[in-house]
């Protein structure tokens, strides 16, 4: 049984044939989950920026630091401008 088979097909790359600006998410996770970590980050770039953000925002939900808002805020915007650059990078230059 493969998780490959439970993944949920993008909507904008079989309607349009244009991969979306998530392309890539579901199967980076799954390899961050399998210890495969550079082939992670080599299909979706964000992922590591998103899943900092992720724990940051739990945990501020339990425990507020001293710079809380300003991390969260400071790794949103890490985490936007590398889904834009990926995605740029991925229709126009590769």
């Amino acid at each position: 049984m493969t998780f490959e088979n439970y993944m949920f097909p993008c909507l904008s790359k079989s309607l349009f044939g244009l991969e979306c600006m998530g392309c890539g998410f579901q199967r980076s996770l799954l390899f961050v989950f399998q210890g495969k970590f550079a082939a992670a980050f080599w299909m979706y770039p964000a992922i590591y920026p998103l899943l900092i953000l992720a724990v940051l925002i739990i945990l501020t939900r339990f425990f507020k630091f001293k710079f809380h808002q300003k991390s969260i805020n400071i790794f949103s915007l890490i985490s936007i401008g590398t889904i834009i650059s990926n995605y740029i990078i991925k229709q126009f230059i590769l």
